[in-house]
């Protein structure tokens, strides 16, 4: 029997839901990581939501980081989160450390625009 796969057409169940993006694949859990733009940004690139990556500016809209803006530092594929520059916990001995976050809860305010596939021919990728 197959582990997983991308024909799936869904289900209302929400232990099915949660088995599919358990054991889907690191590229395919990477598309789970995609974020809203802004408004500017939609009209610019003509599409809704982006996957993030780092160096991304974000806006974070829900949580109790609601409205700090930040730069992406770091992208885990593996846990489905997201780490922002100005998102930071105080743990229990006294260090500091991000907060991890889903990408979700942010909206994008601006793309980081090195890499050249990912505008290729004026679309996001």
């Amino acid at each position: 029997m197959k582990e997983w796969s991308r024909k799936w057409k869904g289900s209302k169940i929400p232990k099915k839901q949660r088995k599919y993006v358990h054991k889907a694949p690191l590229h395919v859990r990477g598309s789970f990581l995609s974020a809203h733009l802004t408004k500017e940004l939609r009209q610019k690139y003509h599409t809704r939501s982006l996957r993030l990556r780092k160096g991304d500016r974000v806006k974070i809209v829900r949580g109790s980081f609601k409205g700090k803006q930040g730069k992406v530092e770091r992208v885990d594929t593996k846990k489905l989160r997201i780490y922002i520059e100005g998102a930071v916990m105080t743990k229990r001995d006294g260090t500091k450390t991000s907060y991890p976050l889903h990408a979700s809860n942010v909206l994008i305010t601006d793309i980081e625009t090195g890499d050249k596939r990912r505008l290729s021919e004026g679309k996001p990728l």
